[in-house]
């Protein structure tokens, strides 16, 4: 190949920083072509949908990703551009959404940490019949896990904060609601 052809692509620069993180990593409030809300996703996943042309921007949150010729607005509401029928059944079983249902939170000391300092405990441990569903999965912290280990909550003087229970369409909303109040403009698409 000639030294025309080969081209050296730098890496993009870097994004403004929000104070919680980085901008590409801030919820973005997904909602449906009837303006309901239907999800909450990263907003590099929302820019991925709008340069797709699957959604549009219907909000920003005041920051820019910027690439070598071009300068794009980060947003904070998209909405899809074709309706998409949503069933009312609960959210897939995985940890991202144990996690999310959780709220980051570990449901026996009460601490909020990062995804990546949480550890999915079984309350009644697999060993001892336990199965992973969503009534028996909850989000927990490295030191917590450990102390409780291979016990029932009871055994090891430990007690969760909450019930554990599906994630279903009513826990998504209250959680779009409770992220909704950190920014402004997702609250006139939260009406219910």
């Amino acid at each position: 190949m000639n030294g025309s052809m080969m081209r050296s692509h730098a890496p993009l620069p870097p994004v403004h920083r929000e104070s919680n993180g980085h901008a590409l990593h801030a919820p973005v409030l997904v909602l449906n072509a009837s303006y309901e809300p239907i999800n909450v996703c990263a907003a590099r996943r929302a820019i991925v949908l709008v340069l797709k042309g699957v959604a549009m921007t219907e909000e920003e949150n005041g920051h820019f990703l910027h690439a070598a010729r071009l300068a794009i607005r980060v947003p904070s509401v998209i909405r899809l551009l074709e309706y998409r029928r949503i069933p009312h059944q609960t959210r897939a079983l995985s940890r991202k959404n144990i996690l999310l249902r959780d709220r980051n939170t570990c449901q026996y000391c009460g601490e909020v940490l990062a995804s990546s300092e949480l550890t999915l405990d079984h309350v009644v441990p697999r060993s001892r019949g336990g199965a992973s569903t969503w009534e028996n999965l909850v989000a927990c912290c490295h030191s917590c896990n450990r102390q409780k280990g291979n016990q029932f909550p009871s055994e090891a003087d430990m007690q969760l904060l909450r019930e554990p229970r599906a994630f279903n369409l009513h826990t998504s909303r209250h959680i779009m609601r409770l992220m909704g109040r950190s920014d402004d403009k997702w609250r006139k698409y939260l009406f219910y």
